[in-house]
């Protein structure tokens, strides 16, 4: 049973430092979100192609501004791509791990 209640807590704290960590809360939505169509990482080709890698982003758009516009719902004239609305905490996250990987 000690064993049990060990794993359990390892788990437990494993999940509270993640929810901690804006940037891999961010990273985690957007592999949810827009990695079908757009490359997330630092490198890598995105799926869709024409798509924006995210690493590229921040060449244009300011990152707090496209964070704001993630709250608001954002949306695009490309048929394929559903509009997304984000909360106040997961656009920050967002925001945060984009910033980590901008080239």
């Amino acid at each position: 049973m000690p064993l049990v209640a060990t794993l359990l807590a390892l788990l437990i704290l494993g999940s509270a430092a993640q929810a901690q960590d804006p940037a891999r809360h961010g990273r985690a939505l957007l592999k949810e979100f827009c990695a079908r169509c757009h490359a997330i990482g630092k490198t890598g080709k995105s799926p869709m192609r024409g798509a924006l890698p995210f690493r590229t982003l921040g060449h244009s758009f300011d990152l707090d501004h496209f964070s704001r516009l993630l709250e608001r719902g954002i949306s695009s004239s490309h048929p394929a791509m559903p509009e997304f609305k984000f909360s106040e905490d997961d656009a920050r996250a967002v925001r945060a791990y984009l910033q980590s990987i901008q080239q």
